[in-house]
């Protein structure tokens, strides 16, 4: 359950401060006028991620069996793929993402209405339907017959909302760029383990081999249906007979990932981002200035 709390607490916190910049910058610049085409463009990008985690849930209940495991399987890759990228990106640009975001805005409001749907809709949508795929992977990967794994991934939501309505109302300060950091390597050992879940659909799909090649089998150990076998395939997808394979996987993703997520970075930010922050700043003081007149 904790590993599915964390992706929702840090994809929805994603979200949540993308929203904050965007409903933040429009207020500060007496801009109120264009709130309304900013939450259409959210609530359709809400929609879409929706719509889409439920199709991968339904849709794939009319495959047969080995289909069934096939399209998991496969699916499972892709958004290890996807959150690795994200995780990546997210580290380097955090200390800059209002820079970057009030840019793209500034330049919506020059466009007119349909831009600025537009661009709520992408800043969100890109995260709602990466959330999407991530959550419907690892709660098949963790799911043990309850509804635990689907609760850990609302109550994140849920606490991803707070604190962004709490970054908003400024009743809360943290250091984003270390916050990201750590919930993404975190992020990064989950990943691990639905990549290795994933590795396991595609073989009893038997798109690969090996699956009757088990590297180890501590399940009289740790049986899987324990509470601590429960707790370790809820945060880690732990598995206590993997096959060869999927071990293999997991160790080749997990420590080079890992090890250049956690490596320094030592790029600054770039000009144009710079420049953003200049333009900022100018609002901030303009519209302190004005509050005070």
């Amino acid at each position: 359950m904790f590993g599915n709390y964390l992706i929702g607490l840090r994809e929805g916190l994603e979200a949540s401060l993308v929203v904050c910049i965007l409903i933040a910058y429009l207020v500060k610049t007496g801009r109120r006028d264009a709130l309304k085409p900013i939450w259409i463009g959210i609530g359709v990008a809400v929609g879409v991620a929706l719509a889409f985690g439920a199709g991968l849930e339904f849709g794939s209940q009319e495959l047969t069996f080995e289909a069934q495991e096939l399209l998991g399987g496969s699916l499972s890759i892709v958004a290890v793929v996807l959150v690795t990228w994200m995780v990546f990106w997210m580290r380097r640009t955090a200390r800059h993402l209002r820079a970057e975001l009030h840019g793209k805005l500034d330049a919506a409001l020059r466009m007119g209405t349909g831009a600025l749907v537009a661009t709520a809709f992408l800043a969100v949508g890109r995260e709602g339907l990466e959330t999407a795929l991530f959550v419907w992977a690892s709660v098949r990967a963790s799911s043990d017959g309850t509804f635990a794994p689907l609760a850990g991934v609302l109550l994140g939501l849920l606490t991803a909302v707070l604190l962004g309505w709490l970054f908003y109302r400024g009743a809360l300060r943290i250091n984003l760029a270390k916050f990201f950091t750590w919930t993404g390597g975190m992020l990064v050992v989950v990943a691990a383990g639905v990549l290795a879940y994933g590795v396991h659909d595609l073989q009893e799909a038997r798109f690969l081999d090996g699956l009757a090649n088990k590297a180890f089998d501590i399940s009289a150990t740790i049986p899987p249906d324990s509470w601590y076998g429960t707790l370790l395939k809820g945060v880690f997808n732990f598995q206590p007979n993997p096959t060869v394979l999927q071990v293999t996987v997991w160790a080749l993703y997990l420590v080079p990932t890992l090890a250049l997520f956690l490596a320094p970075i030592g790029s600054g930010p770039s000009t144009r981002v710079k420049k953003q922050k200049a333009t900022d700043e100018k609002a901030d003081a303009e519209a302190s200035a004005g509050t005070t007149a």
